[in-house]
Order: structure tokens, then sequence, then C-alpha cells
């Protein structure tokens, strides 16, 4: 508990900096009660107006919360959502922004991840943030390539690039903990991109497993492993085409993040690493709503801005 007692202090007091004038909603499920419940009693030492709201894990990444966890993070100040399922992707979490709380979610969430990745300095993170960002923000084109297979090319259009630093000091504010990337919904993409790092639901693969998905015209119609191909189905039953929509091209900036350990939350902040994700972009900025977000990470990336290759942070910044 005292390694959970450290990192929730970092959260709320450095990430979040919940003030003592302000009311604080803590948001967890049944299997993350533990990190829950640290965060909790750190936001309560703060101010008296914390609450602590738990309920029966989703049923899948991006699935809406029960309706009184969606009332109590719209009626906070501050919400930390420590969860076992994602609600980043969810209109409970864009509506809480939009309330002008400060939110951070730390969607599948470990006790490992949890004390790892709030070790890690912020600040440098930001400015890491700042210089993707800088090296992006202009381009109209961006271009993947890695020697696993992936090249592909995203058209930016009118979209804007967000960054993820882990700093949420401004109402409205939403990051991921742990935090770090620089990312966008692409207006299109065209391509084949292939995962060597992590994915749901398989977590870390195996140094020869490559997972493979053909991109046209910003819809995903090629994906070359049954579970996740039959997920993307299942959702497709509900919103068609949605579903196998290209939503997001991110960019690590974590360079306290060393190696991959085959949590999606962390390993797609790491440093020097790129990934791509399948389904819902309207939380960031897209306009696809989706009941799924499912992030792949691609290992040793080149990434080029107009044809210009981009420096990448990787841990040797660090």
């Amino acid at each position: 508990m005292a390694a959970l007692r450290a990192a929730a202090e970092t959260a709320v007091r450095q990430c979040l900096a919940l003030d003592a004038a302000e009311s604080c909603a803590i948001v967890t499920d049944d299997k993350r009660e533990r990190i829950g419940e640290a965060l909790y009693e750190v936001a309560a030492e703060i101010t008296d107006d914390a609450v602590i709201v738990r309920y029966p894990p989703g049923d899948t990444h991006g699935s809406e919360p029960p309706e009184p966890v969606a009332a109590a993070m719209a009626g906070a100040d501050v919400v930390l959502a420590p969860t076992t399922k994602s609600l980043s992707h969810t209109r409970a979490r864009t509506e809480a922004n939009a309330a002008g709380a400060r939110v951070a979610t730390l969607p599948g969430i470990t006790e490992d991840v949890f004390t790892t990745g709030l070790e890690a300095d912020y600040d440098s993170i930001a400015a890491h943030c700042e210089g993707v960002h800088e090296q992006v923000a202009d381009a109209d084109e961006i271009r993947v390539t890695t020697d696993a297979g992936t090249d592909i090319t995203f058209g930016v259009g009118r979209r804007e690039w967000l960054a993820d630093t882990g700093i949420v000091h401004e109402p409205g504010e939403m990051s991921n903990l742990p935090a770090g990337e620089v990312f966008i919904s692409p207006e299109t993409a065209d391509g084949t991109f292939v995962v060597d790092g992590t994915m749901r639901p398989h977590g870390l693969l195996a140094d020869d497993r490559r997972l493979t998905f053909e991109v046209e015209d910003g819809l995903v119609t090629h994906i070359s492993d049954d579970e996740i191909r039959e997920t993307v189905e299942n959702a497709a039953q509900k919103v068609d085409d949605a579903a196998y929509n290209l939503a997001e091209l991110g960019i690590g900036t974590n360079v306290a993040v060393t190696e991959l350990v085959g949590s999606v939350l962390l390993d797609e902040k790491a440093g020097g690493t790129v990934h791509i994700a399948i389904g819902d972009d309207a939380g960031i900025g897209g306009e696809t709503d989706a009941p799924i977000h499912l992030d792949g990470i691609l290992r040793e990336p080149t990434v080029y801005a107009d044809g210009d290759p981009i420096d990448l942070p990787t841990p040797t910044d660090g």
C-alpha cells in the first residue's frame, strides 16, 4: 500500500493539482478497488468534498458507465477513473469535461503499472510532447513505416494534434495516467500497419508474432487476427462501418518507459513507439461513435511529416 500511496500522491497532487475548495470523484470498479481507495485516501485529505464510486467492470473498452457514475463525473471538479475497461472514449467522460471537470482516466490499470508509471517526471514528458507537437502540427500528411511491414499514410485535414502530458490543471482538460503521447484522429488513412508490440486481448506479443491490418479510405478492410476481427465484427452489428474506423495515430513521449510490459495503457506512451487505433474517435476530435477503441503498439517506427522524418523521443533522452 505504501507504493500505491506514493503513486496516488503524484496523481492527485502533481498531475491533477486538486485544491481544498474543489470536489473530487474517484470512479473505479470491483477489480481496481485498491487503486481507487489509494486515490480516494489522498483526495479526502485535501478536500472534504471527495467521493468514491464503484461499479461492476464494463463489457468493453469504451462502453458507457451506469448513469449514476456518469452523473458523479459530470458533477465533480476533478475526476480520476482507475477502471478495468476504458472510460476515455465515452460520452460520460466528454460530458464531464464539457461541464468543466479535469479528468484523468486510468484504463486497464494494474498496481504494477500504477506504481511504475506514476514515477515518471511529468515536466519531462510535457517537454517531449511539445517537441513532437512542434514537428507535426503544421503537416498535411503523416506517413509511418516499420521494418515489420507497416507503411501507412494519414491525411490530417482539419483535425488537430492533441497532447497527453499528464498535467491536468485547467478546467475541461483530460489525460490518461500514466501519460505521454501526442495524438490525432486523422481524416483519412490508407496503407498497412503491423502491430508487433502490445494489443488487446493478447497483451505483449511474442517476438515472432505480428498482427496485420489493411486500411482503405479510412476504414480497416482486413484484420489478420481472429479474436480482434471478431471484436470489431460484433461492434459493427451495432454501428456498421463505424467499428472499422481508423480512429487514432499516436506518438509515445514517455521516455521513462524503457520496455513494453503488455499493458496498452503504459506501452502506448513509450518513447520511440507509435500506436494506431480502430473504432471510436469522437472523444479525441473525430466524428465517429463506436463502442470500441482498440490500440495497437508499433515498435521502432519511422514517422514522416510531409516527407521529412521527425525526431522521436526515446529512453536515452530521459
